[in-house]
């Protein structure tokens, strides 16, 4: 492992402090380190620059590697639905169509009938998956598709957060058996905790929603709820029990051992990609820029030649060398041998995130040893070239854990047990999430949840799914006997 030397890194920062005003922080990082440009003639949609796109690359690969791993098959479906496909479902036409951007003409031609652009899948994959699936060898069916989605949103829009085209994942699955599909929920949660907790370092509650605030069309729905340094929490990837809803309406039936014909149980899942890389630009960045996970870094090694006229061809062949090096091990580097000064150099690839960065100068090519400065906790090392690589993927992982730890820390303080209204009310104030007693979040429990979203602006994000957590008390909003623990926080 490499060892610390003495050397310090002189500080730059923003003129926007991030815990002072997060608000323009995120403004400013997403600027500065030319993530979005939001000054496309169309509200609500933004243009996506190179280095955000190679962000969302990766994660893109993690979570497909996962998908894959667990049984899923990749595959495109068309962005443009057919309105008829829409009524087939009630609730989902009911809690889609205020947000469907409608397309009626092809040319000049009005089209006989509407189409939606895309809000979400299930309308346009199931008639399929009635075609494919026919019997039980055909369960259980895993499919997913990386797709666009768009969505006419009222809300404020704000890059990664909350645009009007955004881009994700959807996992759309088919089970012969209740307890299969709810096994499959399961397992989407940890597909969650496996990539954006243990390889990006974001942490998250896995929460039932409450029955008000359910996927239209879905039994229950599970969010998995982030939260942001302003005390907001933003949902990232969603799972959700279809039962056999959707099954029933597309007729998405197969033939079972015995030669009876029955529905299938269906479940689907929904990581944003572009949201998750708002929380990790969010949680790790600090009032240098951005802090990136060495699992996405686009350039994950940044080196940096330090050289005098009389001594360059020396410095950039080893250089040349050790680049070629670490690109023969899979690793992601980058030499910076612009005319800036090496300070200009230090500051612009610490405000994009690189993880690491190797100066090399006189000293370092008749040594072997070689300087690495850590963007994390902004302190130098010393490694050995010829173990470089080995070096370089140890202190990755390294690298990646410290993020993980130092925001499940940050995480865990936000939490806020309230025994009263008036501690929620506090918490909330504190840009924390409250955790208290709660009559129900069944329907009985909706005009407690109108308080909390009139009087606090708020909203009930629902019980915890991953774990039991057990009601003691009475509901601080209503008095009645609580029958669930329910968290409570501001929300985008």
């Amino acid at each position: 492992m490499v060892k610390e030397s003495s050397g310090k890194e002189k500080k730059i920062t923003f003129n926007i402090k991030k815990e002072e005003n997060f608000s323009e922080w995120f403004s400013e990082i997403i600027k500065k380190a030319e993530l979005a440009d939001i000054r496309y003639n169309v509200k609500g949609f933004v243009v996506f620059m190179p280095w955000a796109v190679r962000c969302m690359e990766k994660v893109y690969d993690l979570l497909e590697e996962e998908l894959q791993s667990t049984g899923h098959e990749p595959a495109w479906f068309p962005s443009v639905i057919p309105e008829r496909n829409f009524k087939l479902e009630g609730e989902h036409i009911k809690g889609f169509s205020p947000q469907v951007f409608w397309v009626t003409h092809g040319a000049d031609t009005k089209l006989d009938e509407r189409m939606a652009l895309r809000p979400t899948s299930e309308t346009a994959m199931y008639q399929m998956y009635a075609l494919w699936i026919q019997g039980y060898t055909d369960l259980p069916f895993k499919m997913y598709q990386r797709a666009q989605v768009w969505r006419y949103e009222t809300k404020a829009t704000r890059p990664f957060i909350r645009s009007r085209e955004f881009y994700w994942i959807e996992g759309h699955d088919c089970f012969a058996t209740e307890e299969e599909a709810e096994k499959q929920v399961l397992e989407d949660i940890r597909v969650t905790e496996k990539v954006m907790h243990k390889k990006l370092g974001v942490p998250f509650l896995a929460l039932r929603r409450p029955e008000w605030d359910k996927f239209p069309g879905a039994v229950y729905t599970i969010g998995s709820d982030s939260l942001m340094p302003d005390g907001k929490v933003i949902q990232q990837p969603s799972t959700h029990f279809l039962g056999q809803g959707f099954a029933k309406v597309f007729n998405i039936k197969f033939t079972d051992k015995d030669g009876k014909e029955r529905y299938v149980w269906q479940t689907c899942y929904g990581p944003a990609v572009s949201r998750i890389l708002a929380s990790v630009i969010s949680i790790h960045g600090d009032d240098n820029g951005l802090v990136l996970p060495y699992n996405v870094a686009p350039i994950q090694v940044l080196i940096v030649p330090i050289y005098t006229t009389k001594n360059k061809k020396g410095i950039m062949k080893k250089a040349e060398k050790i680049k070629k090096d670490l690109i023969e091990k899979d690793i992601r580097v980058k030499i910076d041998d612009s005319e800036k000064r090496p300070g200009e150099k230090f500051f612009f690839w610490e405000m994009k995130g690189v993880p690491f960065r190797i100066e090399i100068g006189e000293k370092e090519v008749k040594t072997g040893k070689l300087t690495l400065f850590l963007r994390d906790v902004k302190k130098r090392a010393t490694i050995h070239e010829k173990k470089i690589a080995e070096e370089i993927k140890k202190e990755g992982e390294a690298f990646d854990e410290r993020l993980r730890k130092k925001a499940d820390i940050w995480f865990k303080t936000r939490i806020i047990d309230c025994k009263s209204k008036e501690e929620l009310e506090r918490a909330l104030q504190g840009k924390k999430i409250a955790r208290c007693d709660f009559c129900s979040i069944s329907k009985e429990g909706e005009k407690c949840a109108e308080v909390v979203e009139k009087q606090l602006l708020a909203s009930v994000r629902g019980v915890r799914h991953d774990k039991f957590e057990k009601a003691s008390g009475k509901c601080i909003f209503c008095g009645r006997p609580a029958k669930h623990v329910v968290y409570i926080a501001k929300s985008y």
